[in-house]
């Protein structure tokens, strides 16, 4: 049919009615291709060819090619493919635009009589349609309509006359009225338009599209449409009245279905909206047509509509309205919309209404229209919890006023609830009598829960424009309340001011202690919010960094919230804490404010990163007394007597009797941070890794070894995991956004799964068990014996006498007898429950260790790279390769896995390879260069090659340390670098050159005579790099071994390792002039060894070896040529000359290459090979090389062909033998065999095996066939 259609319209195009088109048609090509690029379906070919037309037509200047263009416009208008008809009535609205001397008229009825659709085929309606259509819609694009009446009125009738069309085209034809209304003026509108679009407005009730055609009227002549202009039009002076408010809600239906794919809100619901505050009826339109007509029909397109128009309307409704409909059905419907759409898969609209709340809160600057929003939107709840996230974006828009009002309002709503005020709504399982009498108990819980959070992401949201004022009134809310309770009012505690009207629960109360320490931490690193006042040197600030964690005048935001905290300990007739200190907590306390008092008063003499740091950890240690006061007064005491101790470095010492006895004050800050480190606090984490930064110059070895101890693995039981209540752990794995998320999952659980889970809750506890059973695959054998007591107590187990098939237990026996079932089975289940328990235990106790070393790692990670230079950190070398040496190749869980990577990271990059290092080995050389021997002899012993790795980096590390600094590095600074003198080379230090070098000499030995040796080449070649005079000592024991080494592998080894050793720049400058033309000599004869004993290299062993020894050939060649050609290579060319006929170059792919590279310095230029015409093969296998086309019969299956093979097959059959006793193979499987063998022997090696492996079913068949016919 499409054929078809595309011949007739190919046929029509042939004959264009123009004046000399053969003219045309000769004078110019490009002219006629603007219309094929028309018509692609690429819109960016598309608009260049309309550009590219007109100005073409604009040049030329010919009427002949105009009217042809006219023409061939108005016939693409009907084009068969539906992507050319836009390019065509675009290009003629362009057209028209460009020449205005184009009659609008004469081209109406151009395409008018063009697509008349009395005079069209059937099956061309639809183009025709079309073509009329877009005519039309050319005719709107060309500015030019509004301007001559007589053809607007022709438009409009030729659309009304397509709206009757709507299989086709749906509401297009109504949609372009509209758009031809809103560019017509009002005179030509009264004159023309208003009596023939009288029949379409005055049925405005009929469909959505009549029904916006007259409101966009309205809207654009509102002169036209007055109420007695509208009582004769449509009977009322009004669209909106209480007896169109059916009709109105059955049209908003049929276009909210109309949307229902698109997600959109229709136009029609907008101008509706847009009306009805224009005639006063808004609250008709809201209560009558969206509430009782919308809401009425089931969760779907028309909630939607409903929800979308309330997003829409805020911007338009007074402060009246908006409290109207924040507060009514729409937005409890919505609110159950989001708490039902929770589970995946559903469709979410939450998204669309927060893009429609923000862009509402961008828009205004009121801040009584932003505060109804945020606090509508806040009261829609679910048992108490909102349905907008605690964590909900759109509040960063509010202004500063509102901003605080809000803040007032979320306070107020948590001292007294009011539940009853908001919109409060259960689902339909929530709704039992059983569940409201546990959930309503919960409601306050939940509601402040949600408060709370609300109050604190005000904070951490960057985005929201706060102020100090509002961000310490919240802290000094959720710290009142969190640990402290309002006993009388006071003018200097506000918080006192108002009571709670329900007393908090433990469970709130928890929430609000973990809120605070979250809040603490954000204030930490909270940046300044206003103009410093002074410039207070509240923490030094280095290389730009921003200032945080305090206020505009310096002061830190902890600090004041200590001050905070003093005064209401201070007022116990005010207020009263709700864990009370004791006598010596609160002497801990007062110490603490005394310490801080002091440390500052340091600061503003001395600022110095100690003393701040050891503020932060004072103040915060002494706000954790709140939470656990019997843990922590004694590390708050052992804190301030280690402040004490080193602040009086500078005085006088005590005794140095006494000083040995107690431990070193840095030692027990070690301990102590330690100890802060098992709090799950991501704040308290931070602060101590600052603390021990600070006091890292002042840490003693004995601290060094506490933390490395925690760091083994063999030790893990010795650490005393303790697991806290996940109700009282802080901020940092954001619980109450987790409370949050889990209150809404708890919802969905209730309304769908509530029954299912009660019923099934045995079953799967049972299946778990068998589950758990069928992975051990054994049963427990004590379970069986007791399993077979039971029943042969009830005589219910079956025996050799009992024959009879009567039953022999009555109803007693097997009711005693199920009960003892029950039982056991019982007491079986508490067993297996109990081992998982303690299985979870152990699993959740290693993640606590595990996660404890890490933040112990952190201040490993700070000592080092912090004190680098340090002669400690040489005592870190042996503890941590313990560590990668146990922890290394054991199967281990993720976690274990990033400890362990975290480890190396440590060790190989912040250790080993960084440039602060220890330069003074001083007393400690006989020592290092035990630790050295120690270190290279395990490296030779380890089975792992990657353990064997951290050995060997740390022994060249310990080298490192031994030659200390270089000694033009000391004389050259501050100056750019130079290339390092053959002095500095030479230069080791400390190192005992001979000791050393004998040592990584018996290493190479070892890697270049085991089987199985961990080392590898790349490891002497660092060696080398990093310390050229060592790489000298070796470089002869490399030389030896490429004709010495065990295997070919250890020879290929040896020429790679020896042609990195000598392309090393320094090692050149260390051997140069008669040691390097020694070299050069042994160089040559070693190669003419090893190339004399290469064979056919046909293992890829041998090829690498071959190619390691030409690289090295190479450039030695070079180097001789260039510096010492006094260097006889007469016997390396003859070695070399015999390889080509030795072995078969040409197969081993870029040994080839090579070769003829390193025959290219004797002067031997590589043959040119002629390239040979295959002879032309057979057809056969030439079409198994092709792609098999589709609906083509191989050649093989051709009769011709066919019957060729049957003639090669008869020539060759009387050769074959044929076993006696066995029957010749029948024609059809001679015919066969051909054609397998040569499908075989086209196909991949893959593809061979398939027939090979298995038969089709149909052989199988055929030979169970022939095989019985031979029985």
């Amino acid at each position: 049919m499409n054929v078809e259609m595309g011949e007739i319209a190919e046929k029509e195009k042939v004959r264009p009615k123009v004046k000399d088109a053969k003219g045309i048609l000769q004078q110019n090509r490009e002219f006629l291709d603007f219309f094929w690029d028309i018509a692609k379906p690429d819109q960016e070919i598309r608009l260049s060819a309309i550009e590219n037309l007109i100005q073409y037509l604009q040049k030329s200047e010919q009427p002949d090619e105009l009217e042809y263009s006219v023409q061939r416009l108005v016939d693409g208008l009907s084009h068969t493919r539906e992507v050319a008809r836009p390019g065509f009535s675009l290009a003629l609205g362009q057209l028209l635009m460009a020449f205005g001397d184009i009659p609008l008229q004469s081209l109406l009825d151009r395409i008018k009589q063009k697509h008349n659709l009395q005079n069209t085929k059937k099956k061309l309606v639809r183009n025709a349609l079309f073509g009329n259509f877009f005519g039309v819609l050319a005719l709107s694009q060309s500015n030019r309509l509004s301007k001559e009446s007589k053809v607007v009125l022709g438009c409009i009738k030729l659309l009304q006359t397509l709206s009757q069309h709507r299989d086709h085209l749906k509401d297009l034809p109504t949609k372009t009225m509209m758009d031809i209304l809103s560019d017509t003026p009002e005179e030509v509108f009264e004159e023309v338009l208003k009596g023939a679009l009288k029949t379409e407005l005055s049925s405005a009730f009929r469909t959505p599209e009549q029904l916006h055609l007259l409101l966009v009227a309205m809207q654009r002549f509102p002169r036209s449409f007055t109420p007695k202009n509208l009582t004769k039009l449509l009977g009322s002076s009004a669209v909106i009245t209480a007896d169109n408010v059916q009709k109105l809600s059955e049209l908003l239906k049929t276009a909210a279905f109309s949307v229902k794919k698109d997600c959109t809100l229709p136009t029609v619901a907008v101008d509706l909206l847009k009306l009805s505050l224009t005639e006063g009826s808004f609250t008709l339109f809201w209560t009558k047509v969206i509430v009782g007509g919308m809401l009425r029909e089931q969760q779907g397109p028309t909630h939607y509509l409903a929800y979308r128009l309330l997003g829409t309307a805020l911007p338009l409704l007074s402060l009246e309205q908006l409290e109207e409909v924040l507060s009514g059905d729409v937005m409890r419907h919505y609110g159950e919309h989001v708490t039902s759409a929770q589970k995946p898969g559903r469709f979410q609209l939450a998204p669309e209404m927060e893009t429609y709340v923000t862009d509402f809160l961008q828009g205004t600057q009121d801040p009584d229209k932003q505060l109804a929003v945020v606090v509508g939107f806040s009261k829609v709840t679910n048992w108490g919890n909102p349905v907008v996230a605690s964590s909900w974006r759109a509040v960063q828009h509010l202004g500063a006023p509102a901003l605080r009002r809000y803040v007032c309002w979320l306070k107020t709503s948590f001292l007294a609830p009011a539940l009853d005020a908001g919109l409060e709504f259960s689902t339909r399982k929530q709704k039992t009598a059983a569940a409201e009498k546990t959930q309503k108990e919960n409601q306050h819980m939940r509601l402040r829960k949600w408060l709370v959070a609300r109050l604190i992401s005000l904070v951490e949201n960057h985005s929201v424009k706060k102020d100090e004022d509002l961000v310490m009134d919240v802290a000094r809310f959720v710290f009142f309340h969190a640990f402290f309770v309002a006993k009388k009012a006071t003018s200097d505690i506000p918080e006192t001011e108002a009571k709670l009207s329900v007393p908090l629960d433990e469970s709130t109360r928890a929430t609000l202690v973990g809120g605070f320490f979250g809040l603490l931490h954000t204030m930490h690193h909270l940046p300044l919010l206003g103009e410093p006042a002074e410039p207070v040197p509240a923490e030094p600030v280095s290389g730009g960094r921003r200032v945080q964690g305090v206020t505009a005048d310096g002061s830190m935001w902890i600090h004041c919230l200590v001050q905070y905290a003093d005064a209401l300990l201070n007022k116990p007739k005010h207020v009263q804490s709700a864990l009370p200190f004791s006598p010596e907590q609160r002497t801990a306390w007062d110490g603490m404010n005394v310490s801080v008092a002091s440390l500052m008063k340091k600061a503003k003499k001395e600022a110095s990163p100690e003393i701040h740091s050891f503020q932060q950890l004072l103040m915060l240690v002494g706000f954790h007394l709140f939470k656990n006061p019997e843990e922590l007064v004694d590390i708050l005491q052992d804190i301030q007597s280690c402040i004490k101790k080193a602040q009086e470095k500078k005085k006088k010492r005590k005794s140095q009797a006494k000083e040995e006895l107690e431990p070193h004050w840095a030692e027990v800050v070690v301990d102590i941070l330690l100890s802060l480190l098992s709090q799950s606090s991501r704040h308290i984490r931070q602060v101590c890794k600052t603390v021990f930064a600070s006091i890292c110059p002042h840490v003693t070895a004995a601290s060094l070894t506490v933390i490395l101890e925690l760091l083994d693995t063999d030790k893990d039981d010795a650490l005393v995991v303790t697991d806290q209540d996940p109700t009282k752990q802080e901020g940092e794995d954001q619980e109450m956004k987790d409370g949050e998320n889990e209150s809404s999952d708890e919802d969905e659980e209730e309304e769908e799964d509530e029954e299912e889970e009660e019923d099934d809750d045995e079953d799967d506890v049972d299946d778990d068990e068998e589950e758990e059973a069928m992975v051990e695959g054994e049963v427990d054998p004590n379970f069986r014996l007791e399993l077979m007591k039971v029943l042969q107590q009830q005589n219910a187990l079956a025996t050799e006498e009992d024959v009879s098939d009567e039953e022999d237990l009555d109803d007693e026996a097997m009711m005693s007898l199920d009960a003892g079932l029950a039982a056991l089975f019982s007491e079986q289940k508490k067993k297996m429950e109990a081992k998982r328990e303690q299985k979870f235990k152990v699993t959740k106790e290693r993640t606590l260790i595990i996660e404890f070393k890490m933040k112990v790692l952190d201040l490993l990670e700070v000592f080092v790279s912090k004190q680098a230079g340090s002669p400690l950190v040489l005592g870190l070398v042996e503890p941590l390769l313990g560590v990668l040496e146990r922890s290394h190749g054991s199967d281990r869980h993720q976690q274990d896995q990033d400890f362990l990577r975290r480890v190396a990271d440590i060790f190989r990059n912040q250790l080993c390879r960084s440039k602060v290092y220890c330069k003074t080995a001083g007393d400690r050389q006989a020592e290092l260069h035990d630790l050295l021997e120690k270190l290279v002899h395990k490296a030779q012993k380890h089975t792992d090659s990657s353990v064997s790795l951290y050995f060997f980096s740390a022994s060249l590390y310990l080298v490192k340390v031994l030659r200390g600094g270089l000694p033009s590095a000391e004389t050259t600074e501050g100056k750019t670098p130079e290339a390092p003198s053959s002095q500095d080379l030479q230069s080791l230090g400390s190192v005992e050159v001979e000791r050393v070098s004998a040592l990584f000499r018996e290493a190479l030995c070892s890697l270049m005579t085991r089987r199985n040796s961990p080392l590898t080449g790349q490891m002497f070649v660092d060696l080398c790099n990093r310390f050229p005079a060592l790489g000298v000592n070796i470089l002869d024991t490399a030389v030896q071994n490429i004709t010495a080494g065990v295997r070919e592998h250890q020879q290929g080894q040896a020429c790679m390792m020896v042609l990195r050793m000598v392309q090393n720049r320094d090692v050149q400058q260390l051997l140069a002039g008669q040691p390097w033309l020694e070299l050069c000599v042994k160089l040559v004869e070693q190669l003419v060894a090893t190339l004399k004993e290469v064979g056919e290299c046909q293992s890829k062993v041998s090829q690498e070896k071959l190619a390691k020894a030409l690289e090295l050939c190479q450039f030695l060649l070079k180097n001789i040529k260039t510096k010492n050609p006094s260097v006889s290579v007469g016997p390396l060319q003859v070695v070399l000359g015999s390889l080509a006929e030795a072995i078969s170059l040409k197969k081993t792919g870029g040994l080839d290459d090579t070769y003829w590279a390193v025959m290219k310095h004797f002067g031997v230029i590589r043959p040119k090979v002629e390239k040979v015409k295959k002879p032309e093969e057979p057809a056969a296998p030439q079409a198994t090389s092709l792609p098999k086309k589709k609906g083509f019969l191989p050649e093989s299956k051709k009769r011709k062909n066919r019957n060729k093979q049957g003639e090669k097959e008869g020539e060759a059959a009387p050769t074959a033998a044929v076993a006696p006793g066995d029957k010749g193979p029948s024609k059809k499987k001679n015919k066969r065999k051909p054609k397998r063998k040569h499908t075989d022997e086209g196909a991949s090696p893959a593809k061979k095996a398939k027939p090979q492996s298995g038969n089709k079913p149909g052989a199988n068949k055929k030979s169970k066939k022939q095989g019985a016919g031979a029985d």
